[in-house]
């Protein structure tokens, strides 16, 4: 509930990130269904006195309170929305990707709800022991879509026909799926798209083509950027087979 621009009271939002100030204090990172994202000032939430040390913690909905204007307004108050279990533990990786991706591609104060529907969607999807990969990359999906990046999955940008499924395409960003000369790589199975379409991800073909996809998509949005997760899944993929 939002009393006034000064003094917003118990609005849904998750902890993104977090990083310490002096002594005691905190600067948080949080995504609001209301407020969009933004920077919080948070007092004495750090030491074995901290009373909402416990409850700020990330993946976990709660509701939030504040005070002030600037760009880092004061936090008065914070408790959870509602009881929910840990996200499992081959899932936190996974859950700091979804988080950098918002803290790297949103606006500062910018509502999208909706954004923040489909990722409390997809935390309670990993909570509940959904497969990861086709969770991530329906997110990636709806992400560009929300932030009007939306790929155009069922036509073919330079002629305007419908997509097909025995076909095969290359991914320009800024121009969109284009037919392929051929099928090799990094060629993209038409049937594969059509199912990202559909958010119907099943096979290792179609999931591996919407990564690749996605992860073009998204990289033409974060500029070169590059992202830590990523960075860090890599690194622990070759020490897991060295």
């Amino acid at each position: 509930m939002t009393r006034s621009a000064r003094h917003v009271t118990l609005t849904p939002g998750y902890l993104l990130h977090h990083h310490p100030w002096r002594d005691t204090s905190r600067i948080l990172e949080v995504l609001t269904r209301e407020h969009g994202r933004l920077s919080l000032f948070a007092r004495g939430v750090r030491g074995p006195k901290a009373k909402l040390a416990p409850v700020l913690q990330p993946f976990q909905p709660l509701l939030l309170s504040w005070s002030g204007r600037g760009e880092a307004p004061q936090l008065t108050g914070a408790e959870r929305a509602a009881p929910a279990a840990p996200l499992p533990q081959t899932c936190l990786l996974a859950g700091f990707y979804l988080n950098e991706l918002l803290l790297k591609l949103t606006t500062r104060h910018d509502a999208l709800p909706e954004l923040f529907d489909h990722y409390h969607a997809t935390l309670g999807q990993l909570r509940g022991g959904a497969p990861l990969e086709p969770a991530l990359r329906v997110f990636e999906k709806r992400l560009l879509e929300v932030l009007g990046y939306g790929l155009d999955l069922v036509t073919e940008a330079r002629s305007g026909l419908p997509l097909e499924a025995d076909a095969y395409y290359d991914f320009q960003p800024g121009v969109g799926l284009v037919a392929a000369p051929g099928s090799g790589a990094p060629a993209l199975r038409g049937q594969s798209l059509l199912s990202l379409a559909r958010e119907s991800l099943q096979g290792e073909r179609t999931l591996e083509d919407a990564r690749r996809v996605l992860k073009a998509a998204l990289g033409a949005c974060l500029e070169g950027r590059p992202l830590a997760t990523r960075l860090v899944a890599r690194a622990m993929k070759r020490g897991a087979s060295a």
